[in-house]
């Protein structure tokens, strides 16, 4: 009974009544296989474009903001026959916003879209996003094989968090190295390969088609953190389980609010909300609907901000390995994993808008943040990425200290690695002038 109130995750295109028994399976808004009611679109904002799209209480072309924590019913039987599974989100019956909000369920619809999946549920940061999926994937003796490189948080999670509270471990492996991916899976006991699909902060590239060959062979269950590839990259288009998002980052823009997201099987986020059982549910990770509401205004243009976000990185990755400095970044031809993006990218999107740039030594790093910053004001020193502004900060001593230091050597991380999240204020000649004049100083 509690697995029938978490009804449709993605929900019906149109508002139905409560007597309305019709099947709702031509209302999934990104459909896995092609019926007469829908296309596949292979470029993310094709498929955006094409979600729903849901109007205002008066007919306003933003959509109204439903900032109630709980709602009425008219008829008292009604409440009861929501609680038995009955009706739900789908036929426009809500019971409290920790369960489903229509504003938060709209922002999940556009995450769906987005990422090629069945569904969505949008949460209040990206940490609380994966974390909850691995606790609703793994029980306690469960195994989950990951990436050496992942973003700090995560790896303290898999690393110390997990295995502390719920007797959960993970083994970590060159993501690039299939041999040793496929040995660390344990059949039975391992539910999960974890990894980013551009790792923060070494950006290596993740051949997705094959490692989800690899997990799937195995029944393992494939999760890939796109936060760094949004529009770029496609995981579930590629095979993947589960997509998951820092949706502060690029999808934002705005470096002013946290959230995050879970893209992937409706039946895998009803599971999440069921009322027993599910980990979104009861750990309750809740985004509020003024955040949803500013989100989905945001969305449509990613691409667009994605575009220029890659071009730029790449030609400054470019004219900075002219120079005779030793960038990192998967667009440039010397990156190992060069030809795997190219082969696995989506069309005219580019390849990521972060870079790297290794100074050899912490001290070098943080003396060229501090003349890009206050100098030349190329950028701020700060973390996070997908801003409109440029952001670097020294991955060693900042997003990656969870980390020790074995654990950054095999993750390929230097002291001296300088992230960049390049940004689009001002004009490209502007900033690259800017971040002349810095290496100048250096020198």
């Amino acid at each position: 009974m509690a697995d029938k109130l978490q009804q449709n995750a993605v929900v019906s295109n149109k508002k139905l009544s409560a007597s309305d028994e019709r099947d709702h399976c031509d209302d999934v808004i990104v459909a896995k296989k092609p019926t007469k009611h829908h296309l596949i679109w292979d470029d993310p904002a094709a498929a955006l474009a094409n979600a729903r799209h849901e109007f205002g209480e008066h007919g306003g072309v933003n959509m109204s903001i439903e900032a109630s924590a709980t709602f009425t019913v008219m008829d008292p039987e009604i409440l009861s026959r929501m609680f038995a599974g009955e009706l739900g989100p789908d036929r426009d019956f809500f019971i409290y916003s920790r369960h489903f909000n229509p504003t938060v369920l709209n922002l999940g619809r556009l995450m769906a879209a987005l990422e090629g999946t069945e569904a969505a549920y949008c949460t209040s940061s990206g940490m609380s996003a994966i974390a909850s999926v691995m606790l609703q994937l793994c029980s306690s003796g469960d195994h989950v094989v990951a990436s050496r490189s992942l973003y700090g948080g995560t790896h303290a999670l898999l690393t110390h968090f997990l295995p502390r509270t719920s007797n959960i471990t993970t083994s970590f492996a060159d993501i690039r190295d299939f041999d040793m991916v496929n040995e660390a899976i344990v059949e039975g006991k391992t539910k999960v390969l974890y990894f980013e699909s551009i790792s923060n902060p070494t950006l290596t590239v993740s051949n997705i088609p094959e490692l989800c060959r690899i997990a799937h062979e195995k029944g393992v269950t494939v999760v890939v953190d796109n936060t760094f590839a949004p529009m770029v990259l496609s995981p579930a288009r590629l095979g993947a389980d589960v997509v998951v998002h820092s949706i502060s980052k690029y999808i934002s823009g705005g470096a002013d609010v946290i959230a995050g997201a879970v893209c992937g099987p409706a039946s895998l986020v009803n599971s999440m909300m069921d009322l027993r059982q599910g980990a979104l549910m009861l750990l309750g990770p809740t985004m509020n609907a003024k955040v949803a509401f500013e989100l989905s205004e945001r969305l449509p243009h990613l691409s667009l901000r994605m575009k220029e976000h890659c071009n730029r990185a790449l030609i400054f990755a470019t004219r900075m390995t002219n120079l005779g400095l030793k960038v990192i970044y998967p667009g440039l031809e010397n990156h190992p994993d060069n030809a795997l993006l190219k082969s696995m990218a989506n069309k005219d999107y580019g390849y990521g808008g972060i870079l790297c740039l290794d100074m050899g030594t912490e001290e070098r790093a943080n003396r060229l943040m501090n003349v890009l910053q206050n100098c030349t004001q190329f950028g701020f020193m700060a973390v996070s990425l997908g801003y409109y502004e440029t952001l670097m900060s020294c991955s060693g001593s900042s997003t990656s200290s969870e980390m020790n230091n074995q654990e950054k050597e095999l993750a390929g991380i230097s002291p001296g690695l300088v992230r960049m999240s390049v940004g689009y204020n001002g004009t490209l000649e502007q900033k690259w002038t800017q971040l002349e004049k810095a290496l100048s100083e250096m020198q």
